[in-house]
């Protein structure tokens, strides 16, 4: 499918958190049914979702992958199904159900709420983000004070029903598919195979979840499961594209808000052409820092110039094009995987050392180390088998953002982000395909505006200099529109909070207990 909008996709990679104490060991945690809800105001129609009551008990059976596999056999955490329904304008109607992962504060007398936290993608999983983070957790403040709360979007991961497009080897075929063909035949070629590709998510996804899987509807979600939990005040961290799911939030329900820790922003009122745009940049950015990374080493596949480095990938990468490479068990390494892999490795400069290795693998005619840091960012395990990430992804935002439909736009797009993020120009001239988003069954539910959030709580946003995917203006103008505190983080990754920085996590935490904001141009330095 087209490449344009595959690298919309955000990864956030998260490590300790800060403020340890002395590490304990968790408890097993018996089944057992809770009513905390209503609490709150209650939309009308509503009071049954509200005030659920929410039967808690082992996370083994809500794994979909294998690592969840592992990190949901942990004795400290729980997981419970939350109801909300398909159509909030018909809230009477079909209901589905959202995966819910909890764990719980370590001093539940002190304990001041459930905090809330989505990864962003959109379509990466909240259950499994907070099983990966219970263990640093739950030795800090944060892990003393609050139940933390991971949630399966609707569609996403263990909620029920899925957005289900492609199968395995579906998936698979598509990669090997790099679409640089940018012909009039070949612009035929990749609009069949997107249109094919909407038709397939048509009829393997319930077709009203399709129309109802947006932001609009998992802002509403979060509120259910507000209430659910027992909080009267939200308390939430969203990054990357969990930062628009937070701000739509705050437009419903400002009046819902205690705290809400937004890292790595997007910009509420940039449209998705232009937000793609100034994503390219920034994994330009990144690429150059990288390639200064590289250079300073003993020996870099890039060679000892940064200056030249954009040349020298381009050179590496484009006969892939024409000439996929092997990549062991059977894989081939496409120049679709190739500039991906490298997408994924440019997130956090703890990944370099792996794209240096690979890209110098690769001149040697072996993609196996591209092709794994590939398989990661479209989240297929080593059996062959893929999350729903990637079409939960699509599903969402052809319903979030207006459509494309006309071909000198989407040309203009591309040469565009060519500009921006040369060293992934594959050496075609710009192309007028139109994405699956323009066959969409569904209409869209959503569109780019800045929230208007009335008497919000202030908020915190944490911005970073060099993040490769969400620019540090977007967190500015974020932050602006909230009325919120903006945190700047000088360095190049994509996200920070929790992540083992101490400035960062320390000014995270007392905000979130405290309720103290930094103080205003507050900045922070891994160095």
């Amino acid at each position: 499918m087209n490449r344009l909008l595959t690298v919309l996709s955000a990864v956030v990679v998260l490590g300790a958190a800060a403020c340890s104490l002395p590490t304990q060991s968790p408890q097993p945690l018996q089944p057992h049914t809770e009513r905390k809800g209503p609490v709150g105001p209650v939309p009308p129609g509503l009071e049954r979702f509200y005030g659920q009551e929410l039967s808690w008990g082992p996370c083994a059976p809500y794994a979909r992958t294998e690592s969840d596999r592992t990190a949901y056999a942990s004795p400290g955490i729980e997981c419970a199904r939350l109801q909300v329904p398909m159509d909030y304008a018909a809230p009477q109607g079909e209901a589905i159900t959202i995966g819910v992962l909890r764990s719980p504060a370590t001093d539940q007398q002190q304990k001041i709420g459930s905090l809330q936290i989505n990864p962003g993608g959109p379509g990466a999983s909240g259950m499994s983000t907070a099983a990966s983070l219970a263990g640093s957790i739950r030795s800090t403040e944060l892990g003393e004070r609050f139940d933390l709360i991971g949630f399966d979007p609707r569609g996403i991961g263990a909620s029920d029903p899925e957005v289900r497009c492609l199968t395995d080897q579906e998936r698979d075929a598509d990669r090997l598919d790099s679409d640089a063909d940018t012909s009039p035949a070949g612009v035929a070629q990749t609009e069949s195979e997107e249109r094919d590709y909407a038709s397939k998510c048509a009829q393997r996804t319930n077709p009203k979840l399709l129309a109802n899987v947006g932001t609009r509807d998992v802002a509403r979600d979060m509120d259910v499961l507000r209430s659910a939990l027992g909080d009267e005040k939200l308390n939430y961290v969203g990054y990357s594209y969990g930062t628009r799911i937070g701000a739509e939030f705050a437009e419903k329900f400002p009046g819902n808000v205690r705290a809400m820790v937004l890292d790595g922003a997007i910009d509420p009122g940039q449209s998705a052409i232009d937000q793609l745009v100034a994503q390219g940049a920034g994994f330009q950015r990144a690429f150059n820092d990288f390639a200064v990374w590289c250079a300073a080493r003993q020996q870099c596949s890039l060679g000892r110039d940064p200056k030249t480095a954009v040349a020298q990938f381009q050179q590496i990468t484009r006969p892939l094009v024409e000439r996929p490479v092997r990549a062991g068990d059977g894989r081939e390494l496409s120049y679709k995987d190739a500039t991906m892999g490298a997408i994924q490795a440019l997130y956090t400069p703890s990944l370099w050392d792996q794209l240096d290795g690979g890209l110098a693998e690769l001149r040697q005619g072996s993609g196996r180390t591209l092709l794994a840091l590939s398989d990661s960012y479209f989240s297929r395990d080593q059996s062959g088998r893929y999350s729903n990430t990637n079409d939960a992804f699509d599903a969402v935002h052809c319903v979030d953002d207006q459509r494309v439909m006309d071909p000198n736009v989407r040309r203009e797009a591309d040469r565009r982000y060519r500009e921006a993020a040369p060293f992934l120009d594959d050496g075609n001239p710009p192309s007028a395909a139109l994405d699956m988003c323009a066959f969409w069954p569904v209409p869209v539910t959503g569109e780019p505006t800045e929230p208007e959030v009335g008497a919000l709580p202030p908020t915190l946003v944490i911005s970073t200099t060099g993040d490769p995917a969400t620019p540090y203006d977007a967190g500015v103008k974020l932050a602006d529109a909230l009325h919120g505190r903006l945190l700047t983080f000088e360095g190049t990754q994509h996200t920070v909070f929790m992540q083992g920085v101490s400035c960062v996590d320390d000014a995270g935490t007392r905000y979130l207990v405290d309720l103290k904001v930094p103080a205003d141009g507050a900045r922070c330095s891994s160095k």
